[in-house]
């Protein structure tokens, strides 16, 4: 990378990373804090608050990713955490699940993930864009593991309340930084043209990421209603699940720089994308398979492969997206991608509730082997020259 690239890379992964600090501080505890909220007893309005949020990003994704192709990145990308940390501000005043559910859906409406992705597209050449991806995914994962450690510790001090006001002040702390450390957007994209949206709808290739990504996240948050349920009837306690979270993303973070990358940059790219893919479906069937029984051990050794397959796939799906768009249409596939991103965590959450009430803690496992084995099967076709860096 140039020192142009590697500041790009570095500033629009810290937006990331203030804003996905934010959303991942409450996932760990969410299920098990919103309980002591009144409805709280409804399981489905517990999965529909976690989902929520999907679903107002799903809605405005494109518009969004489409604005910032006329309009410019930096200007949407600051209106959009704006309005995150509105939602981050209702869900920390919320009295009950349902207005926990008002503010998640306020949050959703900051949908500044395309403009974010395009933004860093612009800025990085083609040959190391996946290595530009990777830098956010690793910001994700770190904040991921950071949020598994720290949720368990403050909640018992602020409560689910405190962490929604800690996610609007880690908001207003990402403004700054898109304002006065992101380096200014490229002249290439001056003047703006406009996006094309019913070609990145058509494109066979953008379709296989698209249903990948909805995927990828539908079955994170079905996951996240039993995984901490899960770890509490081993006899973990809730604080010391982060014993459990921490080591599983660290050494999956390892396995991905130490040998998933590597493999990427020497041409394997389709390998690692379509292996990673097939290890989520074998986690998933481990999870299904080991029964309400589960050891602490054997739940580390599953999330471990899960968050290998995880961060892969975080970092592979956006680089190829970018790259399988043309430079003045980034705006709107990578809105059409992370509207499909959204729409999987609403999914995730909403009918996650659903199938838990239905077929308990385990039925969760059973879908998301499902849904992994169907997007195994469409992303199989996947072309070679497609998957080139």
């Amino acid at each position: 990378m140039t020192a142009a690239e590697r500041r790009a890379s570095l500033t629009l992964a810290s937006i990331y990373a203030l804003r996905m600090l934010g959303l991942f501080l409450v996932m760990p505890v969410f299920a098990l804090e919103a309980r002591h909220y009144p409805g709280g007893d409804d399981v489905f309005l517990i999965g529909l608050a976690m989902g929520a949020y999907g679903l107002t990003q799903a809605c405005l994704q494109v518009p969004l990713g489409l604005a910032s192709d006329r309009m410019g990145r930096k200007p949407v990308i600051v209106a959009g955490l704006a309005v995150f940390a509105l939602g981050s501000a209702i869900a920390a005043w919320a009295p009950s699940v349902t207005w926990l559910v008002v503010g998640r859906a306020v949050q959703g409406a900051g949908a500044v993930s395309a403009a974010v992705t395009a933004l860093l597209a612009d800025q990085t050449r083609d040959s190391v864009r996946t290595k530009a991806m990777a830098l956010v995914g690793i910001s994700i994962a770190a904040m991921f593991a950071l949020s598994l450690v720290a949720a368990p510790i403050l909640t018992p001090h602020i409560g689910l309340h405190g962490l929604f006001a800690l996610t609007a002040a880690l908001a207003v702390v990402a403004m700054a930084v898109v304002v006065w450390v992101v380096p200014p957007e490229p002249s290439l994209l001056a003047p703006r043209q406009r996006g094309g949206l019913a070609e990145v709808l058509r494109h066979p290739e953008l379709l296989r990421v698209y249903v990948g990504v909805f995927v990828l996240h539908a079955v994170q948050i079905m996951m996240w209603l039993s995984i901490p349920l899960l770890l509490e009837h081993t006899g973990l306690d809730r604080a010391a699940h982060w014993q459990v979270y921490l080591p599983a993303v660290l050494l999956s973070l390892l396995c991905i720089g130490g040998a998933l990358f590597r493999l990427e940059r020497q041409g394997y790219f389709r390998a690692v994308y379509l292996g990673t893919i097939g290890l989520m479906v074998l986690v998933q069937l481990g999870f299904w398979g080991a029964g309400a029984g589960v050891s602490v051990w054997l739940l580390g050794a599953l999330l471990t492969l899960y968050f290998v397959s995880f961060n892969t796939q975080e970092a592979s799906q956006p680089s190829l997206a970018s790259r399988l768009a043309l430079p003045h249409q980034r705006g709107a596939a990578l809105g059409v991608y992370n509207t499909l991103m959204s729409l999987g965590i609403f999914a995730g959450g909403s009918a996650g509730g659903w199938v838990v009430h239905q077929f308990g803690q385990h039925g969760i496992f059973g879908v998301a082997t499902g849904l992994t084995l169907l997007w195994l099967a469409l992303a199989w076709g996947m072309r070679a020259e497609a998957a080139r860096g």
